[in-house]
């Protein structure tokens, strides 16, 4: 009995097109991600990672001048969201840059728990995370934030539906 054979992989001509598209949906066309300053640093598995410079206009408390809940939550939400978007790209290594873009078109988050476990204090700071599954409906993610001091500012996990 033989083993199928794997599917064939993206050339790196088609990777860097991926790359590309993708980092323009995150940076440019999430108009939000835009809002909160959200750049992709790394976006290759397993963990990859955004970052974000601190902003008066991110602040929550104006007399400690700390990084607002909502958004520590919405970067971490965006976090997991794009960790999901590689995976996928991962995946169907096998497809055009069109048409893994295509699949995340009906992507949305549906459950998001966030641990706030420090002030967010810092110049900037640092997203990651990892999918912890990846079924053909539901996607699951944990993340991570830190400051620019590495101190854990909070924790999330999230599920997605993904299709």
């Amino acid at each position: 009995m033989t083993s199928p054979a794997p599917a064939p992989r993206r050339s790196a001509e088609e990777q860097a097109r991926l790359d590309a598209a993708l980092a323009d949906l995150f940076q440019r066309r999430i108009t939000f991600n835009q809002t909160l300053g959200l750049t992709i640093e790394s976006a290759r598995s397993p963990e990859p990672r955004i970052r974000f410079a601190m902003r008066p206009e991110l602040v929550g408390h104006y007399l400690y001048g700390r990084l607002h809940g909502g958004v520590i939550s919405a970067t971490l939400d965006a976090m997991g969201g794009l960790a999901l978007m590689v995976a996928i790209g991962d995946k169907h290594a096998d497809e055009p840059t069109a048409q893994v873009l295509h699949r995340f078109a009906k992507m949305s988050t549906i459950d998001l728990r966030v641990d706030y476990l420090h002030p967010g204090v810092g110049s900037s700071f640092v997203a990651t995370a990892e999918v912890i599954r990846l079924g053909g409906r539901i996607g699951s993610t944990q993340m991570r934030l830190v400051n620019d001091q590495g101190s854990l500012i909070a924790t999330a996990a999230a599920a997605y539906v993904i299709s």
